[in-house]
């Protein structure tokens, strides 16, 4: 796997379903890993830690409004689903700044795949650009190779601002450094 910029980081995984918790946790050996089976107590959770990253479910805990939650306090965020996954979704979760959307079926490929997007945040590259180099055949297999013409401007105006896209910002105004040079 290369550099592991998943070893040690502090990670919070939402889930309603124990088995998806207890994989997670299985796959991420390396990490600290805080867990929440519902909307409440994750809440809570990130209120009071400092996460490094948090994943979370969208259905049965409410993932999006843990995802503003998320935003708010700047701790990035990986949408897992099963589902939930849509196009509708997956555009919702790139507006309120999650910084990438993973299907519950590439769950076995979790630790490998939020190590390359750790690393491209990390690094300040474009994640959700590495996500569809990733996963790209996977949504066009899923939602149909045109799946992106329904909503052809967003998706335009997504390629040409990966980097500087509205969540990105969301999140960038959150950070106090950011805010207080003006930006």
């Amino acid at each position: 796997m290369g550099e592991s910029y998943i070893k040690g980081k502090y990670i919070l995984a939402v889930d309603d379903e124990e088995d998806i918790l207890e994989t997670i946790e299985d796959i991420l050996d390396e990490v600290r890993l805080d867990k929440a089976r519902d909307y409440e107590s994750a809440s809570q959770k990130i209120k009071k830690n400092r996460y490094d990253l948090v994943i979370l479910d969208i259905m049965g805990v409410r993932g999006l409004d843990l995802l503003e939650e998320a935003t708010e306090r700047n701790i990035p965020a990986v949408m897992l689903t099963a589902h939930a996954v849509s196009p509708e979704t997956l555009m919702e979760s790139v507006r309120k700044g999650a910084i990438s959307y993973l299907p519950k079926e590439k769950l076995a490929e979790l630790d490998e795949l939020l190590n390359a997007l750790l690393g491209a945040h990390e690094r300040g590259e474009p994640p959700w650009k590495l996500l569809f180099e990733k996963l790209g055949e996977y949504f066009d297999e899923r939602f149909g190779s045109d799946w992106k013409e329904k909503d052809k401007t967003f998706w335009s105006d997504f390629s040409r601002t990966y980097q500087v896209g509205k969540g990105i910002r969301t999140r960038l105004m959150q950070d106090e450094r950011i805010r207080s040079m003006g930006v």
